[in-house]
């Protein structure tokens, strides 16, 4: 049966340590329960996500992150079928990276790069966190 992977892309509103933790809880929770695994680069200026897993359970999650008020102009940038040995985070139910892979500036982000840099790009940024473990 196949899985959803989507990605997508926001602004935190309200950023800190005590939001980040409370964010990750709450994914870690709900995506073992849904058999969801994935990961999140945050910094001040960028959350960024990776969710694989059932198409439903998928759909679910990504629908209360658009209805999170510590989540800021949301914005999907992947949505593609994978098998179920295709997990690139099969192992975490939502790894978290404070940002050190991701390669984009503050002003790349504000001028809106991780829109227009394209499926691949944005797969890559992910392919390199999951190979560093």
């Amino acid at each position: 049966m196949p899985l959803l992977q989507l990605i997508y892309a926001s602004r935190p509103f309200g950023f800190d340590g005590a939001t980040l933790t409370a964010i990750l809880f709450d994914a870690r929770r709900c995506n073992t329960r849904d058999d969801i695994t994935g990961a999140l680069i945050c910094r001040d200026d960028l959350f960024l996500q990776l969710l694989e897993g059932p198409v439903a359970a998928v759909e679910a999650a990504y629908a209360r992150i658009r209805a999170d008020d510590r989540h800021v102009e949301v914005r999907e940038l992947l949505r593609r079928e994978i098998a179920d040995d295709a997990r690139m985070f099969a192992a975490w139910a939502m790894k978290d990276d404070p940002a050190a892979s991701l390669i984009w500036s503050r002003d790349e982000v504000a001028a809106g790069v991780p829109e227009r840099a394209g499926e691949a790009a944005v797969l890559a940024v992910f392919a390199r966190l999951a190979d560093a473990g």
